[in-house]
C-alpha cells in the first residue's frame, strides 16, 4: 500500500488522485535562472506543498472547505537548468494543454519570469484578458544588463502583448525611474505602495472580464516574508494580501488563472514565508476556482 500523498507534503493538501476529475491544476515552475540577487526560488513550490500540511482545510474567511473544490497537484515541471528560453517554452506548452482541457491553472514559482509564458498561452484564447499584478517590483524593464529574459521584465512583456491599459499593478515600491515613467506614460494602471484600497477601486472596472492574477510574495514586507530573493522593506502585511485575494474572489471579475511566485525557502529558517504562501494558495483555490 501507499499512504495518501495528499497528506504527505509531496502534493498540496487534499490534491485529487487524478487530473481528469479536477477543475484546477496546481503545478510548479522550479526556475530561478535569471535572478539578479538571491537565487533559490526553484525550491519554493515544494516547500509550499510541505507547509500546506499545517493548513486547516476550511477557510473561515470564505466559509468554504477544500473538499468543495476539485484540484490536482501535478508536481514540478522538469525544466532544463540554466536554459531560460527552453524552460519558458516548456511552461507555455504545458499551459496550452491545460487550457485545451478546460482546467484552471494555478502555478507556483519560481522566479517571476515564469509568468510570462503563461500570459502568452492565455492570450491565444483570451485576447481580452487583463492582468492583476501584485508585487513589490514594477518588473517593467525591457532588459537587465543586456538580457531580455529576466525576472525584471515580465510585466513589460505583458504590456507589449496585451496592451499596457490591460495591466494593473499594485503594491509597487521598487524599480528604475524609467519604469515608473513608462507606467505613467503608457496608460497602464500602477498603484504604488498600497494594494487593498486601490484594488477595490479598480475591480468594478474589470467586471465581467477574464483576469489573470499574478502574486509575487515579495509584495509582503520582509517582516512577513523574509524568504524571497529580492526582499523590499515597506511592504504590506499578510492580512492585507489575504484581504486582496478575497476582494478579487468576491468581485465580478472572471479569474481564469493565477500564480504565486518568488518563495525562496533558504532565507527563512522559520518557514513563515512558505506557511503564508500555502494559505494564500488555499484562499485562491477556494475563491478563484468556480
Amino acid at each position: 500500500m501507499r499512504f495518501d500523498p495528499a497528506y504527505s507534503g509531496k502534493v498540496f493538501i487534499m490534491s485529487r488522485p487524478t487530473e481528469e476529475e479536477a477543475q484546477a491544476v496546481i503545478y510548479g515552475m522550479p526556475m530561478d535562472w535569471t535572478v539578479s540577487f538571491r537565487p533559490g526560488s526553484r525550491f519554493g513550490p515544494n516547500r509550499i506543498r510541505e507547509a500546506s500540511i499545517g493548513l486547516e482545510e476550511y477557510s473561515p474567511y470564505l466559509d468554504s472547505h477544500l473538499e468543495e473544490v476539485s484540484y490536482y497537484d501535478a508536481g514540478d515541471m522538469l525544466l532544463p537548468f540554466g536554459n531560460a528560453q527552453r524552460s519558458l517554452d516548456i511552461i507555455e506548452g504545458y499551459i496550452d494543454e491545460l487550457l485545451e482541457k478546460g482546467k484552471f491553472p494555478l502555478g507556483l514559482g519560481g522566479e517571476h519570469l515564469v509568468s510570462w509564458p503563461v500570459f502568452k498561452a492565455f492570450h491565444k484564447t483570451q485576447p481580452n484578458m487583463a492582468i492583476i499584478h501584485i508585487d513589490a517590483h514594477a518588473d517593467l524593464r525591457e532588459e537587465y544588463e543586456g538580457e531580455v529574459l529576466s525576472h525584471s521584465t515580465p510585466m513589460r512583456k505583458a504590456c507589449d502583448l496585451l496592451g499596457p491599459e490591460n495591466v494593473y499593478s499594485f503594491g509597487i515600491r521598487s524599480g528604475m525611474r524609467e519604469e515608473f515613467q513608462y507606467a505613467e506614460a503608457s496608460g497602464m494602471h500602477m498603484s504604488k505602495f498600497e494594494v487593498l484600497e486601490p484594488l477595490k477601486r479598480i475591480l468594478p472596472e474589470l467586471a465581467g472580464r477574464p483576469v489573470y492574477v499574478t502574486i509575487d510574495i515579495d509584495v509582503l514586507d520582509p517582516a512577513f516574508a523574509p524568504g524571497t530573493g529580492t526582499a523590499e522593506a515597506g511592504g504590506i502585511s499578510s492580512k492585507e494580501l489575504l484581504a486582496a485575494i478575497h476582494a478579487i474572489a468576491g468581485s465580478d471579475v472572471q479569474v481564469v488563472g493565477a500564480d504565486l511566485v518568488e518563495v525562496a525557502p533558504a532565507y527563512d529558517q522559520t518557514e513563515q514565508t512558505a506557511i503564508a504562501a500555502s494559505k494564500f494558495v488555499r484562499e485562491m483555490l477556494l475563491g478563484f476556482v468556480k
